[in-house]
């Protein structure tokens, strides 16, 4: 499984450790994941995503994963998050619909 957020699509970064002595080795400055449980609202389901820390933030200011999966650019979302917006959009659109 990689280490990519599935909401952000931030991954593994690539820099150098420095010595004091300025020698530089190739490193990987990983992200911070969680495997974590979101409620989606519109659909009534919890679904387990791996998610980035600062993404756990931005889900919070934005009001929640529905709110920020609508919003969401398709390029960076992970197929199973995807998968997710679509039915979110669909179950909001039926519901503004009835």
């Amino acid at each position: 499984m990689s280490r990519r957020c599935e909401l952000t699509g931030v991954g593994p970064m690539i820099g150098h450790n420095v010595s004091h002595s300025n020698i530089k080795s190739k490193r990987r400055f990983l992200p911070a994941l969680k495997a974590i449980r979101l409620q989606s609202e519109a659909l009534g389901q919890a679904f387990n995503l791996k998610v980035s820390n600062a993404a756990l933030r931005t889900l919070d200011f934005k009001g929640g994963l529905d709110a920020y999966l609508v919003k969401a650019n398709d390029d960076v979302l992970s197929p199973r998050a995807q998968k997710i917006k679509r039915q979110v959009k669909a179950k909001l659109a039926a519901q503004a619909a009835a």
